[in-house]
Protein backbone atom coordinates (compact mmCIF):
# COMPACT_ATOMS: atom_id res chain seq x y z
CA UNK A 1 0.00 0.00 0.00
CA UNK A 2 1.21 3.70 -1.07
CA UNK A 3 1.91 5.82 1.88
CA UNK A 4 -0.74 8.02 -0.10
CA UNK A 5 -3.27 5.61 0.56
CA UNK A 6 -2.80 4.43 3.89
CA UNK A 7 -3.09 8.61 4.76
CA UNK A 8 -6.31 8.13 3.27
CA UNK A 9 -7.76 5.10 5.26
CA UNK A 10 -5.97 7.59 8.00
CA UNK A 11 -8.38 10.59 7.19
CA UNK A 12 -11.08 7.97 6.68
CA UNK A 13 -10.70 7.08 10.21
CA UNK A 14 -10.68 10.06 11.94
CA UNK A 15 -11.47 13.33 11.59
CA UNK A 16 -9.53 16.27 12.11
CA UNK A 17 -9.28 20.43 12.11
CA UNK A 18 -7.03 21.91 9.48
CA UNK A 19 -6.26 25.25 8.69
CA UNK A 20 -5.06 25.95 5.15
CA UNK A 21 -3.92 29.59 4.71
CA UNK A 22 -4.09 31.56 1.81
CA UNK A 23 -7.24 29.10 1.58
CA UNK A 24 -8.95 31.11 -1.47
CA UNK A 25 -5.45 30.89 -3.69
CA UNK A 26 -4.54 28.20 -6.16
CA UNK A 27 -2.91 25.48 -4.06
CA UNK A 28 -4.86 26.80 -0.78
CA UNK A 29 -8.43 26.22 -2.70
CA UNK A 30 -6.80 22.33 -3.64
CA UNK A 31 -6.17 21.66 -0.41
CA UNK A 32 -9.29 22.45 0.93
CA UNK A 33 -11.20 20.42 -1.83
CA UNK A 34 -9.19 17.47 -0.93
CA UNK A 35 -9.61 17.56 3.11
CA UNK A 36 -13.40 18.29 2.57
CA UNK A 37 -13.49 15.45 0.37
CA UNK A 38 -11.64 12.93 2.64
CA UNK A 39 -14.16 13.58 5.51
CA UNK A 40 -12.04 16.28 7.33
CA UNK A 41 -12.83 19.95 8.95
CA UNK A 42 -11.15 22.50 7.39
CA UNK A 43 -10.75 26.20 8.47
CA UNK A 44 -9.63 28.95 5.67
CA UNK A 45 -7.87 32.38 5.80
CA UNK A 46 -7.40 34.55 3.32
CA UNK A 47 -7.38 38.17 2.36
CA UNK A 48 -7.89 37.90 -1.02
CA UNK A 49 -5.01 39.76 -1.83
CA UNK A 50 -4.36 37.36 -4.36
CA UNK A 51 -6.98 34.59 -3.33
CA UNK A 52 -10.26 34.62 -5.51
CA UNK A 53 -14.08 34.15 -3.85
CA UNK A 54 -14.40 31.94 -7.35
CA UNK A 55 -11.93 29.63 -5.60
CA UNK A 56 -13.95 28.86 -3.19
CA UNK A 57 -17.26 28.97 -5.27
CA UNK A 58 -15.16 25.93 -7.60
CA UNK A 59 -14.75 23.96 -4.18
CA UNK A 60 -18.28 24.36 -3.25
CA UNK A 61 -19.64 23.20 -6.54
CA UNK A 62 -17.33 20.29 -6.56
CA UNK A 63 -17.66 18.40 -2.95
CA UNK A 64 -20.61 16.68 -1.20
CA UNK A 65 -23.16 19.71 -0.06
CA UNK A 66 -22.23 17.53 4.00
CA UNK A 67 -18.70 18.27 3.45
CA UNK A 68 -19.18 21.67 2.75
CA UNK A 69 -20.61 22.17 5.80
CA UNK A 70 -17.53 21.28 7.53
CA UNK A 71 -15.65 24.42 6.15
CA UNK A 72 -15.56 27.41 8.13
CA UNK A 73 -14.19 30.42 6.85
CA UNK A 74 -12.21 33.95 8.22
CA UNK A 75 -11.62 36.78 5.98
CA UNK A 76 -8.13 38.37 7.44
CA UNK A 77 -4.21 39.19 7.22
CA UNK A 78 -1.72 37.10 8.53
CA UNK A 79 -0.04 40.37 9.34
CA UNK A 80 -2.37 40.69 12.25
CA UNK A 81 -1.50 38.28 15.08
CA UNK A 82 -5.18 37.84 16.60
CA UNK A 83 -6.66 36.82 13.33
CA UNK A 84 -4.08 34.24 13.31
CA UNK A 85 -4.86 33.64 16.45
CA UNK A 86 -8.81 33.51 15.73
CA UNK A 87 -7.66 31.11 12.86
CA UNK A 88 -5.46 28.41 14.20
CA UNK A 89 -7.80 27.89 17.89
CA UNK A 90 -9.01 24.09 17.64
CA UNK A 91 -6.82 23.16 14.77
CA UNK A 92 -4.84 20.01 14.61
CA UNK A 93 -2.84 20.66 11.42
CA UNK A 94 -1.72 24.25 9.78
CA UNK A 95 -1.10 24.19 6.10
CA UNK A 96 0.15 27.11 5.70
CA UNK A 97 0.48 28.09 1.84
CA UNK A 98 -1.16 32.31 2.53
CA UNK A 99 2.06 34.50 1.00
CA UNK A 100 2.76 37.31 -1.41
CA UNK A 101 4.47 35.08 -4.23
CA UNK A 102 6.64 36.05 -7.63
CA UNK A 103 10.07 37.02 -8.52
CA UNK A 104 9.27 39.90 -10.43
CA UNK A 105 6.93 40.89 -7.81
CA UNK A 106 9.16 40.96 -4.71
CA UNK A 107 11.84 43.17 -6.90
CA UNK A 108 9.02 45.61 -7.47
CA UNK A 109 7.76 46.04 -3.98
CA UNK A 110 10.22 44.12 -1.41
CA UNK A 111 8.59 45.40 1.93
CA UNK A 112 5.31 43.99 1.03
CA UNK A 113 6.68 41.32 0.20
CA UNK A 114 8.96 40.87 3.44
CA UNK A 115 5.61 41.77 5.36
CA UNK A 116 3.58 39.20 4.02
CA UNK A 117 6.26 36.35 3.69
CA UNK A 118 8.29 36.92 7.06
CA UNK A 119 6.42 38.98 9.43
CA UNK A 120 3.07 36.87 8.39
CA UNK A 121 4.80 34.03 8.57
CA UNK A 122 6.12 34.84 12.07
CA UNK A 123 2.62 35.51 13.77
CA UNK A 124 1.91 32.29 11.77
CA UNK A 125 4.26 30.52 14.17
CA UNK A 126 3.47 32.10 17.06
CA UNK A 127 -0.07 31.27 16.83
CA UNK A 128 0.58 27.77 15.99
CA UNK A 129 2.89 27.54 19.11
CA UNK A 130 0.28 29.27 21.26
CA UNK A 131 -2.98 26.99 19.74
CA UNK A 132 -0.23 23.65 20.27
CA UNK A 133 -1.17 22.41 16.82
CA UNK A 134 -0.28 19.16 16.13
CA UNK A 135 1.96 20.11 13.10
CA UNK A 136 2.65 23.46 11.11
CA UNK A 137 3.48 22.53 7.74
CA UNK A 138 4.65 25.48 5.14
CA UNK A 139 5.00 26.73 1.70
CA UNK A 140 8.70 26.88 1.04
CA UNK A 141 10.52 27.95 -2.42
CA UNK A 142 12.90 26.15 -4.80
CA UNK A 143 13.78 29.52 -5.23
CA UNK A 144 16.16 29.15 -2.13
CA UNK A 145 18.50 27.12 -4.05
CA UNK A 146 19.79 30.93 -5.56
CA UNK A 147 22.53 30.80 -7.90
CA UNK A 148 23.84 27.28 -6.81
CA UNK A 149 24.43 25.96 -10.27
CA UNK A 150 24.37 22.00 -9.92
CA UNK A 151 21.36 19.81 -10.93
CA UNK A 152 19.39 18.43 -9.56
CA UNK A 153 18.72 20.41 -6.34
CA UNK A 154 19.62 18.63 -3.02
CA UNK A 155 17.92 20.21 0.09
CA UNK A 156 21.38 20.81 2.21
CA UNK A 157 23.14 22.60 -0.81
CA UNK A 158 21.73 25.97 -1.49
CA UNK A 159 23.72 28.94 -3.07
CA UNK A 160 22.79 33.25 -3.26
CA UNK A 161 19.60 34.27 -3.17
CA UNK A 162 18.92 36.48 -6.93
CA UNK A 163 15.32 38.21 -5.36
CA UNK A 164 13.97 39.33 -2.01
CA UNK A 165 11.33 36.69 -2.32
CA UNK A 166 13.62 34.01 -2.14
CA UNK A 167 15.63 35.69 0.48
CA UNK A 168 11.83 35.88 2.45
CA UNK A 169 11.27 32.08 1.75
CA UNK A 170 14.68 31.11 3.27
CA UNK A 171 14.19 33.45 6.56
CA UNK A 172 10.97 31.03 6.74
CA UNK A 173 12.74 27.90 7.00
CA UNK A 174 15.16 29.66 9.55
CA UNK A 175 12.51 30.71 11.71
CA UNK A 176 10.56 27.23 11.51
CA UNK A 177 14.16 25.37 12.98
CA UNK A 178 14.17 27.97 15.43
CA UNK A 179 10.65 27.59 16.78
CA UNK A 180 11.19 23.42 16.52
CA UNK A 181 14.32 23.78 18.59
CA UNK A 182 13.28 26.11 21.09
CA UNK A 183 9.65 25.89 21.53
CA UNK A 184 9.31 22.09 20.51
CA UNK A 185 6.38 22.82 17.80
CA UNK A 186 6.79 20.31 14.86
CA UNK A 187 7.15 21.81 11.35
CA UNK A 188 7.60 20.54 7.97
CA UNK A 189 8.71 23.05 4.90
CA UNK A 190 7.70 22.42 1.67
CA UNK A 191 10.24 23.41 -1.32
CA UNK A 192 7.52 23.75 -4.23
CA UNK A 193 8.82 23.86 -7.79
CA UNK A 194 6.75 25.72 -10.50
CA UNK A 195 3.48 23.77 -8.89
CA UNK A 196 0.40 24.16 -11.85
CA UNK A 197 -3.11 23.40 -12.55
CA UNK A 198 -6.82 24.15 -12.04
CA UNK A 199 -7.61 26.81 -10.41
CA UNK A 200 -4.62 28.93 -11.02
CA UNK A 201 -4.42 32.79 -11.91
CA UNK A 202 -4.00 33.33 -15.64
CA UNK A 203 -4.26 37.13 -15.35
CA UNK A 204 -2.15 39.63 -14.22
CA UNK A 205 1.80 40.72 -14.73
CA UNK A 206 2.98 38.04 -11.59
CA UNK A 207 0.90 35.18 -13.32
CA UNK A 208 2.66 31.93 -13.79
CA UNK A 209 4.43 30.80 -17.11
CA UNK A 210 1.67 27.74 -17.45
CA UNK A 211 -1.51 29.57 -16.66
CA UNK A 212 -0.50 32.51 -18.35
CA UNK A 213 -0.14 30.40 -21.34
CA UNK A 214 -3.58 29.01 -21.59
CA UNK A 215 -5.01 32.26 -20.92
CA UNK A 216 -3.39 34.04 -23.79
CA UNK A 217 -3.68 31.28 -26.24
CA UNK A 218 -7.44 30.56 -25.29
CA UNK A 219 -7.93 34.40 -25.74
CA UNK A 220 -5.82 35.08 -28.94
CA UNK A 221 -3.13 37.12 -27.68
CA UNK A 222 0.23 36.87 -27.61
CA UNK A 223 2.96 34.46 -25.93
CA UNK A 224 6.29 35.75 -24.77
CA UNK A 225 9.04 33.72 -23.18
CA UNK A 226 11.76 35.63 -21.42
CA UNK A 227 15.32 34.19 -22.63
CA UNK A 228 15.88 31.61 -26.06
CA UNK A 229 13.32 29.47 -24.82
CA UNK A 230 15.91 26.76 -23.32
CA UNK A 231 15.71 27.83 -19.51
CA UNK A 232 14.14 24.50 -17.99
CA UNK A 233 11.81 24.16 -14.98
CA UNK A 234 10.46 20.92 -13.01
CA UNK A 235 7.11 21.41 -13.52
CA UNK A 236 4.77 19.77 -10.76
CA UNK A 237 0.92 18.99 -10.95
CA UNK A 238 -1.23 20.07 -7.70
CA UNK A 239 -2.55 17.14 -6.66
CA UNK A 240 1.21 16.07 -6.35
CA UNK A 241 1.77 19.00 -4.07
CA UNK A 242 -1.37 18.47 -2.43
CA UNK A 243 0.06 14.79 -1.40
CA UNK A 244 2.99 16.13 0.20
CA UNK A 245 1.15 18.45 1.78
CA UNK A 246 -0.94 16.11 3.61
CA UNK A 247 2.26 13.12 3.88
CA UNK A 248 4.31 15.78 6.01
CA UNK A 249 1.18 16.13 8.31
CA UNK A 250 -0.13 13.40 9.21
CA UNK A 251 3.27 11.37 8.98
CA UNK A 252 4.79 9.06 12.07
CA UNK A 253 8.07 8.80 10.93
CA UNK A 254 9.98 10.96 13.93
CA UNK A 255 12.83 11.17 11.30
CA UNK A 256 10.85 13.28 8.75
CA UNK A 257 9.85 15.55 11.59
CA UNK A 258 11.49 19.35 11.22
CA UNK A 259 12.63 19.31 7.63
CA UNK A 260 12.55 20.48 4.09
CA UNK A 261 11.98 18.49 1.37
CA UNK A 262 11.79 19.25 -2.70
CA UNK A 263 8.08 18.87 -3.76
CA UNK A 264 8.40 18.19 -7.43
CA UNK A 265 8.35 15.29 -9.94
CA UNK A 266 12.42 15.18 -10.76
CA UNK A 267 12.37 15.80 -14.00
CA UNK A 268 13.08 19.04 -16.68
CA UNK A 269 11.15 21.26 -19.49
CA UNK A 270 12.19 23.69 -21.65
CA UNK A 271 10.17 26.81 -21.77
CA UNK A 272 9.87 26.28 -25.70
CA UNK A 273 8.83 22.35 -25.12
CA UNK A 274 6.61 23.82 -22.42
CA UNK A 275 5.05 26.06 -25.05
CA UNK A 276 4.62 23.73 -27.42
CA UNK A 277 3.16 21.20 -25.55
CA UNK A 278 0.15 23.70 -23.93
CA UNK A 279 -0.11 25.07 -28.00
CA UNK A 280 -0.71 21.23 -29.51
CA UNK A 281 -2.86 20.02 -26.43
CA UNK A 282 -5.60 23.46 -26.92
CA UNK A 283 -5.07 23.09 -31.22
CA UNK A 284 -6.67 19.55 -30.71
CA UNK A 285 -9.71 21.40 -29.73
CA UNK A 286 -9.01 25.24 -31.56
CA UNK A 287 -6.80 24.00 -34.59
CA UNK A 288 -6.59 27.55 -35.27
CA UNK A 289 -3.89 27.39 -32.57
CA UNK A 290 -1.60 25.01 -34.65
CA UNK A 291 0.76 28.04 -36.26
CA UNK A 292 0.78 30.25 -33.28
CA UNK A 293 4.44 30.47 -32.87
CA UNK A 294 5.76 32.73 -29.24
CA UNK A 295 7.66 35.44 -29.45
CA UNK A 296 11.17 35.16 -27.41
CA UNK A 297 11.98 38.42 -25.44
CA UNK A 298 14.99 39.37 -22.84
CA UNK A 299 15.92 37.45 -19.78
CA UNK A 300 13.68 38.04 -16.64
CA UNK A 301 15.83 39.48 -13.50
CA UNK A 302 15.86 37.01 -10.57
CA UNK A 303 15.50 34.03 -12.54
CA UNK A 304 17.73 30.96 -12.45
CA UNK A 305 18.52 29.33 -15.80
CA UNK A 306 17.44 25.44 -14.91
CA UNK A 307 15.87 24.33 -11.79
CA UNK A 308 15.35 20.10 -11.54
CA UNK A 309 14.57 18.59 -8.02
CA UNK A 310 15.89 15.59 -6.58
CA UNK A 311 12.92 13.94 -4.85
CA UNK A 312 14.98 10.98 -2.88
CA UNK A 313 14.56 12.61 0.52
CA UNK A 314 10.63 13.54 0.41
CA UNK A 315 10.32 9.64 -1.15
CA UNK A 316 12.31 8.12 1.79
CA UNK A 317 10.90 9.72 4.49
CA UNK A 318 7.58 10.82 3.50
CA UNK A 319 6.51 8.04 1.31
CA UNK A 320 6.41 11.13 -1.27
CA UNK A 321 5.33 9.43 -4.86
CA UNK A 322 4.14 11.81 -7.49
CA UNK A 323 0.96 10.60 -8.99
CA UNK A 324 0.99 12.79 -12.10
CA UNK A 325 3.94 13.62 -14.80
CA UNK A 326 4.05 16.41 -15.94
CA UNK A 327 2.42 15.66 -19.55
CA UNK A 328 -0.93 14.36 -17.79
CA UNK A 329 -0.84 17.13 -15.65
CA UNK A 330 -0.81 19.29 -18.40
CA UNK A 331 -3.43 17.71 -20.08
CA UNK A 332 -5.77 17.57 -17.24
CA UNK A 333 -4.50 21.46 -16.97
CA UNK A 334 -6.17 21.98 -20.81
CA UNK A 335 -9.01 20.40 -20.20
CA UNK A 336 -9.91 22.58 -17.16
CA UNK A 337 -9.08 25.86 -19.18
CA UNK A 338 -11.09 24.80 -22.08
CA UNK A 339 -13.82 23.92 -19.75
CA UNK A 340 -13.64 27.30 -18.36
CA UNK A 341 -13.56 29.41 -21.86
CA UNK A 342 -16.41 27.46 -23.49
CA UNK A 343 -18.34 28.66 -20.35
CA UNK A 344 -17.15 31.99 -20.64
CA UNK A 345 -18.01 32.33 -24.31
CA UNK A 346 -21.16 30.65 -23.83
CA UNK A 347 -22.57 33.39 -21.27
Amino acid sequence: MSAQSRVQDQLAGQSRTWLVTGAAGFIGSNLVGYLLDQGQSVVGLDNFSTGYQSNLDDVEATVDPEDWRRFVFYEGDICDLETCRKAVRGADYVLHQAALGSVPRSIDDPLCTHRSNVDGFINMLVAARDGAVRRFVYAASSSTYGDHPALPKVEEVIGKPLSPYAVTKYINELYADVFARSYGLETVGLRYFNVFGPRQDPQGAYAAVIPRWFGQLLNGSACQINGNGQTSRDFCYIANTVQANVLAATTTNVDAVNQVYNVACGGRTSLTDLFFGIRDLLADVVPELTTVEPQYRGFREGDVLHSQADIGKARRLLGYAPEYGSIEGLELTAAWFLERHNKALST
